[in-house]
């Protein structure tokens, strides 16, 4: 074999994917409470880690989770295994979601649908998610280390580029937004049984881009995601999202904003409450 023919097969060797270089970093990374003691050093209390997941799928919420760990790692309630939950089988994540939710100090879920996402974009959406989640600890956060963004709140936070990677209290945030998610998007599979959400959780599988050729996209589907809108055959619509005689909600009106809340718990499993 001459030399320039070992050099492209070589070449072609260390070609690997973004998203395989990305995985085969994260698990070079340790994921450890060093954010946590600093910032517990310089004084702050209640210090949560905050995630979202489902940013780059084509159907459903974006989910976020934060997520209040004991203070320099209280044996009482250590939780040892915590790491980026992409890293982690589907039933490790069921087993630490389990310890998480119930040796942390608080811990909160919170979801953007896919139509407030097709509204403000996925990026925005995920921080409004990771807001929301937050807004529902009890009791509150004193302290943020978010996953890779900066929230709109007046909370003291440190933004950390693979935070899910490095810091606990991020990577358990992370397992619970994973685990939350999952568990919604297959509820839908039975729905919609032809894009195989069950497997794919909505992600751009060649399964699921072939059922968005053939079938069109669902109501649930972002339809502002490329595959999503380029889709030969027009979107569906649910009867219920039709429906003129549903309540406006006005500000301030909480008997209206619960009716509206209410109906989303019976027809949408994007509604979830901490």
């Amino acid at each position: 074999m001459s030399n320039s023919a070992r050099s492209s097969k070589a070449s072609n060797a260390d070609k690997i994917s973004a998203s395989a270089a990305k995985l085969r970093l994260l698990k070079r990374l340790r994921c450890t409470l060093n954010f946590e003691r600093r910032a517990w050093a310089a004084g702050a209390e209640r210090v949560a880690g905050v995630d979202e997941v489902g940013r780059g799928s084509l159907f459903g919420p974006v989910v976020a989770a934060a997520v209040i760990l004991y203070q320099n790692d209280d044996p009482a309630h250590r939780i040892r295994g915590l790491r980026d939950s992409k890293l982690l089988p589907a039933e490790r994540r069921e087993e630490l979601a389990q310890l998480i939710r119930r040796h942390s100090i608080a811990w909160a879920v919170a979801a953007v649908d896919s139509a407030r996402i097709d509204q403000i974009n996925i990026y925005q959406a995920s921080r409004l998610a990771m807001l929301h989640a937050v807004q529902h600890l009890a009791p509150a956060a004193g302290y943020l280390l978010v996953d890779a963004v900066r929230l709109d709140c007046e909370l003291p936070q440190q933004p950390i580029i693979h935070g899910d990677a490095l810091s606990a209290s991020i990577a358990a945030a992370s397992i619970l937004a994973k685990v939350e998610r999952d568990r919604m998007i297959s509820a839908w599979d039975p729905v919609f049984p032809m894009y195989g959400l069950a497997s794919n959780k909505g992600y751009c599988t060649p399964h699921h881009l072939a059922a968005l050729r053939e079938h069109g996209p669902s109501p649930l589907h972002r339809q502002s995601f490329s595959p999503v809108w380029s889709a030969p055959i027009p979107q569906e619509v649910l009867g219920f999202m039709l429906d003129e005689s549903a309540p406006e909600v006005v500000s301030g009106d909480e008997e209206q904003v619960e009716a509206i809340a209410e109906r989303s718990r019976t027809q949408d499993p994007s509604y979830f409450a901490r």
